[in-house]
C-alpha cells in the first residue's frame, strides 16, 4: 500500500510552496472516499488550477489559470518550477469577462511554432470566449519570457460576439479549450465547453488561428451529462490524447473548487473520467460500449486515501522512448485544506491495460534508476516500487 506518510513528509518539505489553508470551519467537512485503490500523486510543489504541461528541449513547461496566463519551467515533473512570467503582456484583447485572468490554457507545439489557447469568462456566465496566442521559440529564462507571445484574439465566442448566434455557440460555453489532431490526416480540432451543453469538438483552420467554416462549423459533441442541474453541467475540463491507435477523451465530472460552505455529498466532487474511440471524432465510449455523450465514462482517478480530494482539470503528457504517458491534474490536499487557492499540481504514470488507461505509482527517478518499466505494473505497490 502507498504510504500516506510519504505525502505528509513531502508537504513538510514544501513549506512555502504551498500556502496555508483558509479556515473554512463554519461547517464541518463531510466524509469523502478514503479508498487506496489509486496511488497518491507525485507532488510537484506548485499551486495551480487547470494545469497544462508540455515537454521541450529537456524541460517541462507548465501553463495555468491566472494573471495573464502564468507559465513555468522545470527540469522534472517534481520541480522545482521556475516562473517564466506570463503568456500575455496585458489583458486579453477579447472584450469579455475577466480579461486579465484567462482560464484553463492549453499550449502545444505544431509545425515549429507554439500556440497557447486560453479562455476568458466570469463565474456563472456564458458570455465567454476562447483566444489563442503564439510564439516561435519558448523563452529559456524569465527575463525574456514576457511579451514575446502574440495575442491573436478570439477563435470562438458564446453569449455575445461574432458567430455567437451560430449553433452550437448558441447553447455552449466557450471555455476550457484543448487541442487534438487526426493522426492519419493531420487535421486539427479544438475541443471546448462545460456548464452549458457540455463538451464539443470543432475543426480548426490549418494555421490554428480560426475555426473552419465559422458560419456553419462541423461540430460534434464528445461528452455530455444528460442529468445536468440548473447549477450547470457536471462535466468539464476536457482533454483528448492518443495512444496505440486509440483516441481518449478525458473530462472532469462533479463539483470542482468552491467549498467555502462545506463539502458536497461524498462522490459529488471532481473525479477524472475517460472514454475512447478509434476515430478522432468519436463516438467515445466506456468499457461497456456506452457513449460518454449519454453520461457514461470510466473513472480513472478520484478522491483517495482520505488525503487527495477532487482531482481534475487534467491533461495527458504523451511521451516516447519507452517512458510512460503522464496524467497530471490539480487537487486539494485534505491535510492542508479545501480553499480554492491551495489546489496543487499532482501527477501519475499511466499504464494501458487492454487499451484502457490506468493510474500507477512511480516517478521518473524510479525509471532512470531502474532503466526500464517492470514486467507487470500489478506488482507495483509502493511509491518507489521499481
Amino acid at each position: 500500500m502507498v504510504r500516506i506518510g510519504f505525502l505528509l513528509a513531502s508537504l513538510v518539505a514544501l513549506t512555502g510552496a504551498i500556502p496555508a489553508a483558509h479556515k473554512n470551519d463554519k461547517k464541518p467537512p463531510q466524509a469523502f472516499d478514503t479508498t487506496n485503490a489509486y496511488p497518491l500523486p507525485n507532488i510537484a510543489g506548485v499551486i495551480t488550477h487547470d494545469p497544462n504541461i508540455l515537454y521541450e528541449d529537456g524541460f517541462y513547461y507548465m501553463f495555468k489559470s491566472g494573471l495573464h496566463v502564468p507559465w513555468f519551467k522545470a527540469p522534472s515533473m517534481n520541480g522545482p518550477w521556475e516562473s517564466m512570467g506570463s503568456v500575455l503582456s496585458k489583458k486579453s484583447q477579447i472584450p469579455v469577462g475577466a480579461r486579465d485572468r484567462p482560464w484553463a490554457p492549453t499550449a502545444i507545439k505544431r509545425n515549429g511554432k507554439f500556440y497557447c489557447f486560453y479562455s476568458v469568462s466570469e463565474s456563472g456566465s456564458r458570455e465567454s470566449a476562447i483566444g489563442v496566442a503564439t510564439v516561435d521559440v519558448l523563452a529559456k529564462s524569465k527575463e525574456d519570457g514576457d511579451s514575446e507571445w502574440t495575442d491573436h484574439g478570439a477563435l470562438i465566442r458564446t453569449g455575445k460576439g461574432k458567430y455567437s448566434d451560430v449553433d452550437p455557440f448558441t447553447r455552449t460555453n466557450a471555455i476550457d479549450p484543448t487541442f487534438i489532431e487526426d493522426r492519419d490526416t493531420g487535421k486539427p480540432y479544438l475541443v471546448y465547453g462545460s456548464f452549458w451543453d457540455n463538451i464539443w469538438q470543432i475543426p480548426l483552420s490549418d494555421d490554428l488561428l480560426s475555426i473552419e467554416h465559422p458560419e456553419k462549423p462541423d461540430a460534434v459533441p464528445l461528452a455530455q451529462e444528460p442529468s445536468k442541474s440548473a447549477d450547470g453541467a457536471p462535466v468539464e475540463g476536457s482533454w483528448v490524447s492518443y495512444h496505440d491507435g486509440w483516441y481518449y477523451t478525458w473530462f472532469s465530472r462533479g463539483i470542482c473548487c468552491e467549498f467555502d460552505n462545506g463539502l458536497p455529498p461524498a462522490g459529488d466532487e471532481y473525479k477524472i473520467r475517460v472514454g475512447r474511440s478509434k476515430n478522432v471524432r468519436g463516438p467515445f465510449q466506456d468499457r461497456q460500449g456506452r457513449n460518454i455523450t449519454e453520461g457514461y465514462g470510466e473513472d480513472v482517478y478520484k478522491s483517495n486515501h482520505g488525503v487527495v480530494y477532487a482531482p481534475g482539470g487534467e491533461g495527458v503528457l504523451e511521451r516516447s522512448g519507452g517512458l510512460p504517458d503522464i496524467l497530471y491534474y490539480h487537487y486539494l490536499n485534505a491535510t492542508v485544506g479545501f480553499a480554492f487557492d491551495t489546489a496543487q499540481l499532482g501527477w501519475n504514470y499511466l499504464d494501458y491495460r487492454g487499451g484502457w488507461p490506468v493510474v500507477v505509482p512511480g516517478d521518473d527517478e524510479d525509471f532512470l534508476a531502474g532503466g526500464k518499466k517492470p514486467d507487470s505494473w500489478e506488482d507495483c505497490s509502493t511509491q518507489a516500487c521499481m
